[in-house]
Parts: C-alpha cells; structure tokens; sequence
C-alpha cells in the first residue's frame, strides 16, 4: 500500500430503502446490530474536528459499530485517539490517477453505510463507492443536475444550508438517519506536554493561522502578552511544525516569549490545564473550546455563525454574524465591527495572501477585555470534562 494511502490504526437487516431531507422524528435507517460505516470528510483540520459529533452520535447508535474515516493526510492527527473511530484512512490532496482508483479499489462496497460530510463531487463519489447504502449533506433544491442525482442516490440527505454552524449542518446528518445528536466535539488523544514548563496560571497563544487575510497583527499579539504577565499569567505560545509557520512566530514573539512546537495530543494536554486560550480563526481555537479551556477567538472576514468555535456543552443560540464581543460557555468570539462585516471573503483584496483591516484594525484592549471576562466566569461556566474524550456510549 502506498504511504501515501496508509490506514492508520486507533485505539483501538437489510436496509430501508427510504431517500429521505433531515426531518424530527424521522425512522432509523436499518443496518445490522454491528455496521461497518465510513464517513468521508475531506477538508481542512478544523472542518475534521467539527464532524466528530457526528461521529459521536453514530457511536452512540451503534456502539458495536466500526467506524472508519477518510481524510486527507494533513489532517489525520486532529482525529488520533478519537475513541468513537476504528481506522483513521488517509489519502493526499491532489492524489494520482493511480492513488484514486487504488484507493477507490480498496474501499469499493465494503461499509453498510458511508457518508458524505460534504455535498462535493470528490466526497460523494467515495461514499457512494465505499458503501452499499449511502448517505450525506448535497446541494440546495434547484442547484442543478448534479444536486438531484445525488438526492436520487442516496438513501438519506440533508441538504446544505447556508449560515448556519458547520456542527449543526453534521447534526443535520444524524437527524437524517433517525438517530440522536450527541453535540460534543472529541479532541484527539492527550499526552504530557514535556519541556513546556506549564504550571501555575498559564495562557496559551497560538498566532498563526494558515493564510494571512486571518493574522491578528505582531503589535497586538505582544500588547496581549504583556497584559497576560500583568494579570499574574505566564504566556505559552504554541505553533505547529510548517516552517513558514515557524518564520512568521518567531518575528511575532522575539524577544518576548519561546514558541514551543506543539503536536496535537501535547496540545490537548496544554489547554485542558490553561487558565485561557486566545488565537485566531484556526483548528487550535475549535480544538480550545472542545477541551473547555476558556477560549478567545478572534474572528476577521469569515462568519462566526458557520465558523465560531462550538462550546463545551453545545450552543444555545446561533452565534450572531458581527458583535464586538460574544460569549457563550467557555468561548469568547471577538471582532472589530466594521459595517462589511464578515464579508467571508478572503481579506480585503480578495486573495490568501490578503491583509483584513477588520484584524488590522482590532485594538488589543478589546481582546484584553474578553480575556478578563474568561478569566472572570471561565472556570464557573463550563465545568471541563476529563473524560471528554470518553468512548461514547449509550445512556
């Protein structure tokens, strides 16, 4: 098998018929006492860890079930230790026309059920391949030929709707297949953080998002910094193994604090313990509120509605598209409310590489002033669970 292609391992009736939209009280989709299932989620880190309620909801049906998933490669560390998963599989980006059909060759029909987290072309494809019942989120009525196939083949579908949470549009999915949600986004496995020197009251920072048009500026970072160590915390600042991502904290924070490398389970360890947490729109921010650590999320272009980190103990209200500052559990969504906000566009001149004047603009006293607010009722509003990576079962 190609390394690219690797199965990793972890932690280790026929069917109804009925092509069905999300709907309350719908009837469970039939599959035997213990099913294989894949679901296919080929998207970005953070995308990965919003489904795992989904995933979470499947165990919770099915607790003999195996459960597999299928990421792309760069993503497959946001899932290790889930509990709910058997296999993490993986393939690249932009794989081959060898590595597809190879995959599509071992995947081909041997799951009771497959889904598509995503109403593409590439996801749909592999799950209508892998199983011999599918299902999963496809377009809005009326949006083409493509959209109705999918609707046709599938035995249930939900379809995508717009502005509305990306956990909520995975829930949607179990609603299809008659089953309950479980709302609980699972972070990965913990492991000690050694050599960080976490102890006391501590903050961690991770600054870098992946493109630049989501980057806070180097001035605000370091003001928030010295607000930290003027509220009694010590500052850890994290970052991942991309070099351009080393290059661009090591000019945020030189001469002010170390950038630790962090890997996923080290992570974990470090925010379960943290006396709050404050990034960007990144994977970490999510990762954050899923371990309960008080969060503080700085929101640019992009849509708090679909993107806001998801709360130990779920929502209970949409996150609103602008506000200067929101809290819901042990988040805290901060934005600079200019009247085109969130435009969800790609910064101001439309590109990755495109600066955001929303971020740009966003003073470091606003920030400091959600920060005291989590400081304040942080450990009081959710309480954090150490079991929160727990096999789920049922109640």
């Amino acid at each position: 098998m190609p390394p690219e292609l690797s199965v990793q391992g972890i932690a280790g009736r026929k069917l109804d018929g009925v092509s069905a939209e999300v709907g309350c009280g719908m009837k469970p989709i039939e599959l035997p006492r213990e099913p294989r299932v894949l679901v296919v989620v080929l998207r970005r880190l953070g995308d990965v860890l919003l489904t795992t309620p989904l995933i979470r909801s499947l165990r919770r049906a099915w607790p003999g079930a195996k459960i597999d998933t299928l990421v792309f490669a760069s993503a497959a560390g946001i899932l290790q230790g889930n509990p709910d998963i058997d296999r993490i599989v993986t393939m690249p980006e932009r794989p081959t026309a060898i590595e597809s059909v190879g995959l599509m060759a071992r995947l081909c029909k041997r799951y009771d059920l497959a889904i598509s987290t995503q109403s593409g072309d590439r996801p749909s494809i592999f799950a209508l391949l892998a199983g011999r019942a599918h299902a999963g989120v496809v377009p809005p009525r009326g949006s083409g030929v493509g959209g109705a196939l999918k609707r046709l083949v599938f035995r249930r579908s939900t379809s995508m709707v717009a502005d509305i949470h990306r956990v909520e549009q995975m829930l949607r999915i179990a609603d299809a297949l008659g089953i309950a949600r479980v709302a609980e986004v699972v972070p990965p496995a913990a492991a000690p953080a050694h050599g960080v020197g976490a102890s006391g009251r501590y903050a961690v920072i991770h600054a870098a998002p992946m493109f630049r048009y989501k980057q806070w500026t180097r001035e605000g970072w370091r003001a928030l910094a010295a607000g930290l160590v003027e509220r009694g915390l010590a500052v850890i600042a994290i970052g991942g193994p991309d070099e351009s991502e080393r290059r661009y904290l090591e000019n945020v924070w030189q001469g002010v604090v170390a950038v630790h490398p962090a890997a996923w389970p080290q992570t974990v360890s470090l925010l379960s313990a943290a006396s709050v947490y404050i990034g960007p729109d990144t994977a970490v921010s999510h990762l954050a509120a899923a371990t309960g650590c008080p969060t503080v999320a700085l929101f640019g272009p992009m849509d708090p509605r679909v993107w806001g980190p998801w709360p130990l103990g779920g929502l209970t209200r949409p996150w609103l598209p602008s506000a200067s500052i929101q809290n819901q559990g042990n988040v805290w969504v901060v934005q600079n409310p200019l009247p085109c906000l969130p435009c969800t566009f790609e910064g101001c001149e439309r590109h990755i590489g495109s600066y955001s004047r929303c971020l740009d603009e966003l003073p470091s006293r606003q920030v400091l002033s959600a920060v005291d607010q989590a400081l304040r009722i942080g450990e009081n509003a959710v309480p954090r669970a150490s079991a929160a990576t727990a096999r789920a079962l049922p109640g």
